[in-house]
Order: C-alpha cells, then structure tokens, then sequence
C-alpha cells in the first residue's frame, strides 16, 4: 500500500437529484444554483463543523463556460454562505472531473496541507451543450491518424468498442434495460434517500390577462431519467444513431442530465476537534490513458492500478459504481476486468439515472459512500471513462 502522512475521511456526501437535460427538471437551473444546494446539504450533515475551518473547494466540471464558467467554484462556495476564507478552484478531466476534485481534495489532506476540503462536481447539459458553445479542436489534431480519435464523437468511440470487444447489440439493450429496472427498484426502497437534497424548482407561466408572470414552486427528490416503459422490445426498435448499421442507440447510452454533487473530506485531527462521525476513508486513486477512439475502456487500465495502489484485490471490492457512458462500453469493461455484474451499479447506472459529466464522479461518490453503510460493505469503487481517452478509478472504504 502506498504511503501517506495520514489518512482523508469523508463525513458529508450529499446530491441533486439528476434531472433530464432540456426538457427535465432543472431546464431553467443554473449550475451554480445546483452547486449551492449540493454545497448545503453536505454542511447541514456536519453541524459541529467550524465552516472556517475549510480550506479549499475543489469543483469539478467538464464544460466550464458561460453558466458554469468564471471559477463557478469559488462563485458558489460564496452564494453558499460560506466564508470568504474558504476558496473554490474548478478543475476538468471531462467525466471524471468530479471524482478528481475528490481524489485532489483527499491528497491535500493525505500530505498534510489541509484538515478540512470540500470536493464537488456540478454540470448542467441543459444551458452548455457536450463540447461547449464553441468547439474547436486545433488542426494538429488530424496530422497524424493516432491522433485523429480526438476529436471523434464519444458514441463513435462506443461503436469502435463494441466492435472490437465483440459486444451485441442485444447485450447492449439487456444491460440497459437492468439498469432501468435497477433504478425502479432502488427508488421504490428509499435507497436514494441518504445522498440525494431535495432540490426547489420554479415555473414562471405568462399571464396573459395581466401581462404578468406567475411563478410557481415545487420540490424534487428523485433521479428524472428512469423510464418505467422501458422493455426490450422498445429497445430493440431503437435506430443506431452514431454509425450506420452501428449497434449504439440512444437506448443503451448515457442520458444528458444535470445535477451536482458534493463531499466534505477531513483529517483526523479534524475528525477529533469537530467531534465528526467519518462516513468512509478515502483510500486510493488512478488515471490512465487510452486510445482516445476507444476511450471507454479506460476503467480496464485504471482499475488495476487504482488496486494495486491501496493493496487490495479486486475479489475485496463489494461495491462498484460503473458509470454507464455507454452500455457497449460498460460491458467491455465487465468482462474484460472480469467485475462480478451483481456488484456493478447495484442500484442502476447512468443510461437510467443520468450523467451530468462533470457531476457524476461526486455524485456516484456520495451513493458509493451511502451504500456502503447502508449495507454494511467494506470497500466500495468508482470508475469511469473520461474522452479523449482516459480512465479513472476511485477507492472508498467504511469505517
């Protein structure tokens, strides 16, 4: 195991729900906004800590422009009600942006520069699309043909994959219909219940008799994307949509979401000053690159390496948190790492729940954390593909 001047603990993780991006919940919800409440409730869970005592905010976001741009980071951690001393700096590695803050978060505590971090992710897809406003990929991409998958779509990268690991388009709607039944299931037993904030959202409707605008409130508490109509049938009569007689449809994709997420990490001597109860340790961390025209396999090169890092083995793992890019990607990873399906995404992944980028590495942290405790488990993972090819992979432990 590697060493450390000491260890990280997380006592707050908390979320959004996640909402379908355009036409969803939080459609007219900046992502700061989304920030704020993920900020909130993760304090809300610390009351005897010292909000001074907190160093840093580190955020996550894969597409930090316009709405989420200008360090929105250190912009929420103010609108938060947080201290001016408390700082916010916003970090990107595209989808494992979120789970970077937290592994950032952790070292900075682990070599001793800090005793009290916040780590973050939040992304709205429904006010900055995949890519941004203004893609622009630099024209030395496409001198050389290895480079070439940089700029290519990421479900193109998922029918490369399919194609190379030999991955069905039926296995591909199977999968994605057992994460939609997960989900259902998970949300009918309350197992969301501990990581997600409820969240208030506004409709403002014309009133065309006054010329003025009504507005209107509701709270929302649970995950938007699951589809209780979902069947392999409907699946099944899905277009490919990224390559002709290709086998990734929209079905067996990740959905476009927003949502934020956020932890608050400790050092022990934090634990002792605040009197705080530690949810789980954080333990160890991996990034590896791949070919960026198949990108989704980075969790293969990550995991072992995220593993053999923290000295455990992968039978040790009784909980992984699989982020569901695309179902033809998840399933090269399963079985190419040899993951035992029935601790992978135990409660559905994000071709149900959703996957909001830049949020869904803290997002999946927090269940990844509640769920330990909740079932009494001892080592939990989340993993990812990241474009441009790269893979990431996060250890948490309960104690």
């Amino acid at each position: 195991m590697s060493k450390q001047l000491q260890d990280a603990y997380i006592v707050a993780a908390s979320r959004t729900p996640i909402g379908r991006s355009g036409r969803g919940y939080f459609r007219n919800t900046r992502p700061d906004d989304l920030l704020v409440a993920a900020l909130r409730s993760a304090l809300a869970q610390v009351p005897n800590l010292d909000p001074k005592a907190i160093e840093d905010a580190i955020v996550g976001c894969a597409m930090p422009e316009a709405e989420q741009g200008l360090n929105f980071a250190r912009t929420s951690v103010l609108l938060a009600g947080l201290p001016n001393s408390v700082g916010g700096i916003t970090v990107n590695r595209f989808c494992a942006s979120g789970l970077s803050a937290v592994q950032m978060a952790a070292d900075r505590i682990r070599v001793g520069e800090a005793d009290v971090m916040i780590a973050a992710g939040a992304e709205s897809m429904s006010m900055v699309p995949m890519s941004g406003n203004k893609p622009s990929f630099n024209p030395h991409v496409f001198d050389k043909d290895e480079n070439i998958g940089i700029a290519y779509g990421m479900g193109l990268t998922a029918e490369k994959v399919a194609t190379q690991w030999k991955v069905s388009r039926e296995a591909q709607d199977a999968f994605a219909l057992a994460s939609h039944e997960k989900a259902f299931k998970a949300i009918a037993a309350g197992e969301f219940k501990d990581e997600i904030t409820p969240v208030e959202v506004f409709t403002r409707t014309p009133d065309l008799a006054t010329g003025g605008i009504d507005v209107t409130s509701r709270f929302v508490d649970i995950d938007e994307g699951p589809r209780k109509d979902t069947s392999l049938e409907g699946l099944g009569k899905l277009k490919a949509v990224f390559a002709n007689k290709g086998s990734v449809t929209a079905g067996n994709s990740s959905q476009t979401s927003d949502g934020a997420g956020a932890l608050i990490l400790v050092s022990e001597r934090a634990l002792k000053q605040f009197n705080l109860v530690p949810l789980a340790r954080f333990v160890s961390f991996a990034s590896r690159g791949v070919p960026p025209e198949i990108m989704g396999i980075g969790p293969i090169e990550a995991i072992p390496a995220a593993l053999k890092s923290a000295g455990l083995s992968l039978s040790q793992m009784d909980w992984i948190e699989l982020n569901e890019a695309f179902a033809a990607q998840s399933l090269a990873v399963i079985n190419s790492v040899g993951l035992d399906p029935s601790k992978v995404n135990p409660m559905g992944g994000a071709i149900a729940l959703g996957h909001p980028l830049g949020a869904t590495g803290a997002i999946r942290s927090a269940t990844v954390v509640h769920a330990l405790r909740r079932n009494n488990l001892k080592y939990g993972m989340v993993t990812m593909c990241v474009g441009t090819g790269q893979g990431a992979a996060g250890i948490f432990e309960r104690v």
